[in-house]
């Protein structure tokens, strides 16, 4: 694998030559695509630099420990360190989402169980503003309907990474095993029993793509505008600023109201529709791969029951990965690190076995 993987060192030096060069800031496309390559590719670079040194490094303690058994230990030390650059190295080459270094588009719904399903929609979308708070993102809400006791009906965010961040961490690639059914248990706040209620909301996480990352056709586009109905500031709901986009081939609903401006509220659905384009384009080549191909913990599916939140045992359970954690409360309040990392493992794992079948 490592040595397929020299061929890359060509790749890389073409994107930094391309980024050293000046013109390349008059393509603003071109930029963020050789940017994002270079990005992706740096890590790997790195590994493969490390694990031939290291190669060089351990061949010459062997070759000295012969002479001199003294040299044993550090050739001892050299390999310990050689298998850490190389598990690295097979995790960084490992079959990926190529768009896992995208910033994310997160939709959250309330589903069955009325005010309460609301009501845990907003648990959600702050146990993910807390967790992007974490990490060093940003979140951005670009359209909501909330309800009067302060819940969510229907809520769409943008995720961006920190402007440091690496390709591996970006938002996309870390939040996209959230996307499914998540079901919470407890006493909802509109119970006068002491009941506990099973309910549910809805994720789906999209890639956020540039614009010349997914054609449409204007043509192939039918723009409403109306009268905003949400909260809002002054102006918002004194104009026709909301927007309702229709794509006619695929017969997608895309409506943005929470921005001051019918131009901002255009731009903002017309990144939504590009991120659901993706997600449907993905969804379907997941439903034309073999089961071995499919991934245990990715979806897109809204449909698929993924996790269940249950508040009198302070338990969080992960239904695809058998995951099980007893600080329901730390989760909600954005300490995702483990859970994320156990979805990531056994998704690495997944796509190593797919590698070794083919």
């Amino acid at each position: 694998m490592f040595e397929a993987a020299e061929a890359l060192r060509d790749e890389f030096a073409r994107c930094e030559a391309e980024l050293a060069d000046p013109t390349i800031h008059a393509d603003p496309a071109r930029s963020r695509r050789v940017g994002r390559r270079y990005n992706e590719l740096a890590p790997i670079i790195a590994g493969l630099d490390d694990h031939a040194r290291l190669s060089g490094d351990l061949a010459t303690a062997e070759e000295l420990t012969s002479d001199d058994p003294g040299f044993a230990a550090e050739a001892d030390e050299i390999r310990a360190q050689l298998a850490e650059v190389d598990e690295r190295l097979t995790t960084l080459l490992a079959p990926r989402d190529p768009n896992d270094a995208n910033d994310a588009i997160m939709e959250i719904k309330s589903g069955e169980g009325g005010e309460e399903s609301a009501l845990f929609a907003g648990d959600l979308f702050a146990m993910y503003q807390a967790y992007a708070l974490r990490r060093g993102w940003k979140v951005d809400v670009l359209d909501s309907e909330t309800t009067d006791l302060g819940g969510i009906k229907s809520l769409t965010a943008a995720v961006r990474g920190s402007a440091n961040g690496s390709a591996e961490d970006a938002p996309y690639g870390t939040l996209k095993f959230e996307g499914g059914v998540h079901r919470v248990q407890r006493v909802p706040v509109t119970e006068s029993q002491g009941r506990i209620h099973t309910s549910a909301a809805g994720v789906l996480v999209m890639p956020d793509v540039a614009p010349e990352d997914v054609e449409i056709n204007d043509d192939d586009l039918r723009v409403d505008v109306y009268r905003s109905t949400g909260k809002g500031g002054q102006g918002v709901n004194t104009t026709d600023s909301a927007v309702r986009l229709t794509h006619l081939p695929s017969g997608i609903v895309v409506t943005c109201q929470d921005q001051r401006s019918q131009l901002q509220n255009k731009e903002q659905a017309m990144r939504i529709l590009r991120a659901r384009l993706v997600a449907v384009a993905e969804e379907q080549a997941a439903a034309q791969a073999s089961a071995a191909r499919k991934s245990q913990v990715r979806t897109v599916d809204r449909s698929e029951r993924i996790r269940t939140y249950n508040f009198p045992e302070n338990r969080i359970a992960d239904h695809r990965i058998g995951y099980k954690a007893y600080n329901l409360d730390a989760v909600l309040a954005g300490d995702m690190d483990a859970l994320v990392a156990a979805l990531k493992e056994a998704d690495l794992a997944e796509r190593l076995a797919f590698a070794g079948e083919v």
